[in-house]
């Protein structure tokens, strides 16, 4: 039986439990398979003197057995805004003796990395102290934010000059690797799952008239609904998309979502005397996502970067086509009109793609089409099989 140990920073907890939903699937798909063990420790990273939103996450610094992964959550002294240099460090600290206990208990065979920065740096010490190969996923915000700063960049490149093997989640992704100097031959691309029961297309009225009932988004007649599920942070760009609402005068725009940018969002809203037609929905359970997809007949997400955005996936697959920047895998995705359209990063694109698709009003399963190479089992698939070629190459 194959046991995979995974360093993730980036996991759902009990304080965040939509935070990094996609790295959790993924898993728990791969320990879906027949014979495979997979363990996971979560690092948290907590304040010495934990107050405010750091107080309710290091409560949930707890461990369990979370859809078949033994998930460990240890806590990391992390030093707001300036201890970046020093997170690997501090996951070390607190993760290598868990992973050495477990270890000598049952030997693991891999130690994997769900994200470049801090994870891998992180994963690369804790699989050369334990004697294991490494492999690490880039994702997107690690090779476009982490990668360009000097200090992480230098730990990144050394990390994946001990790894057996890298991951990214788009072609795209894995050029931008190879622009800082990470070895574009050690990549494989290694595309999201998506959960088909769940994400696919139902039907429209109803899901409207459930967003009426849930939230109180009342279309008129000949009006549109536009979704944007994100992050409220300024590279998802949901700015972009409430300017663009004043050249789109009989569309909603519904923002899924929560963040640092909410407040502004709100009064830039009210700045373009749009706030009647967009609507706050929240941070949604992911259950929740298809009603609002499905009720959608766009969804719009101009980011300034991104790996290949699971939000892109999961719109497809409900029929929503996307209006969305050239940012990532974008490419990869949007490759026939059904699929929607690439834009630039500005308001007066953003209103005439939305209006072209808009125009265009593909049918709902042909758009969903477009998604039909996605599920978590042909990633836990893909997955099982790249490591398993690492665990062979470097069985003793």
């Amino acid at each position: 039986m194959p046991r995979i140990l995974s360093i993730a920073t980036l996991y759902p907890n009990a304080h965040l439990p939509r935070f990094g939903t996609f790295v959790a699937r993924q898993m728990e798909a791969l320990a879906g398979r027949d014979g495979w063990d997979v363990t996971v420790i979560n690092p948290i990273g907590v304040p010495p003197v934990p107050m405010g939103r750091y107080k309710a996450l290091a409560k949930a610094a707890v461990d369990g057995e979370e859809g078949g992964v033994a998930v460990h959550r240890p806590r990391f002294t992390l030093i707001p805004a300036v201890g970046g240099p020093l997170n690997p460090a501090m996951i070390v600290r607190a993760a290598l003796p868990i992973a050495q206990r477990l270890h000598a208990a049952e030997p693991f065979d891999l130690v994997d990395a769900q994200f470049f920065y801090p994870d891998g740096p992180a994963a690369a010490q804790i699989a050369e102290a334990l004697g294991l190969p490494l492999s690490i996923k880039a994702r997107g915000a690690d090779i476009s934010l982490w990668g360009h700063r000097a200090y992480a960049q230098r730990k990144m490149v050394a990390a994946a000059a001990q790894a057996a093997g890298l991951l990214s989640v788009s072609e795209a992704l894995k050029a931008d690797m190879a622009a800082i100097r990470l070895p574009a031959d050690k990549v494989t691309v290694h595309y999201t799952g998506l959960d088909r029961q769940l994400f696919r297309p139902l039907d429209r009225a109803k899901s409207r008239r459930q967003l009426a009932d849930d939230h109180g988004i009342n279309l008129g007649k000949g009006e549109s609904l536009l979704a944007t599920v994100g992050a409220f942070i300024p590279r998802k760009g949901q700015h972009f998309v409430i300017r663009a609402l004043a050249d789109l005068p009989d569309a909603h725009l519904a923002l899924v979502g929560a963040g640092p940018d909410r407040d502004a969002l709100q009064t830039l809203a009210y700045e373009c005397d749009v706030s009647h037609r967009v609507h706050f929905l929240g941070s949604l359970d992911h259950g929740a996502l298809p009603v609002v997809l499905s009720a959608a007949d766009a969804m719009v997400l101009p980011s300034a970067s991104e790996g290949l955005a699971n939000a892109w996936v999961e719109a497809l697959a409900c029929g929503a086509p996307l209006v969305i920047t050239d940012a990532g895998g974008a490419k990869e995705l949007v490759r026939a009109p059904s699929a929607g359209r690439i834009v630039a990063r500005d308001v007066a694109a953003i209103a005439s793609g939305v209006r072209e698709v808009l125009a265009a009003d593909y049918p709902a399963d042909k758009v969903a089409a477009n998604a039909s190479q996605f599920s978590w089992e042909a990633n836990a698939a893909a997955l099982a099989a790249f490591y398993e070629n690492i665990m062979e190459t470097h069985s003793p």
